[in-house]
């Protein structure tokens, strides 16, 4: 049987980074609806009746690049949440190039422009996001890890599934 529940490309991270945001998701997210770890979506809508063929032309393309490094450039207040803005050029090639792969699969969401980041609040109060957008800033320092590939989940409705790890870089 087929699966069609859609696939979501995120960004791995490093252990000590996604220690830090995932920490940070934990302390701010509302608990009820945090369902997910910290993560960084490069895509929301991959088609999941193509698992095979996704999780070949991740890999093949992954494997022409060099784990990027991606710069923490500050905090986002997003109107009712709170999230850490991400910039690489390298990844942002990287992206590029899957978009062009899959642009016949697209959604509208993965088509539009795309604007790296990670979310350690959402769904609540402005006046809540505000307060903890202050904090952070406050004592927020640039920061850069290095990414050592991408991950594939199923999307269920709640909680994803992980489908696959696929490195970065030609030992992958």
């Amino acid at each position: 049987m087929i699966d069609a529940d859609p696939l979501i490309l995120t960004l791995a991270f490093d252990e000590p980074t996604f220690a830090r945001f995932d920490g940070e998701r934990r302390r701010h997210f509302p608990e009820a609806l945090n369902r997910i770890p910290a993560h960084a979506t490069l895509f929301h809508h991959l088609p999941g009746d193509r698992e095979r063929g996704v999780i070949e032309a991740i890999t093949a393309l992954a494997r022409t690049v060099p784990p990027p490094e991606v710069a923490v450039t500050g905090l986002r207040f997003t109107g009712r949440g709170v999230a850490y803005a991400l910039d690489s050029d390298a990844l942002v090639r990287f992206r590029g190039r899957l978009a062009q792969e899959f642009a016949a699969h697209l959604t509208a969401q993965d088509r539009q422009g795309w604007r790296p980041h990670v979310t350690v609040q959402n769904k609540v109060s402005p006046d809540t996001a505000r307060a903890l957008h202050a904090d952070l800033s406050a004592g927020f320092v640039p920061f850069r890890f290095t990414a050592p590939g991408t991950l594939l989940w199923r999307y269920r409705g709640g909680p994803w599934d992980a489908v696959a790890r696929l490195p970065f870089g030609e030992n992958a």
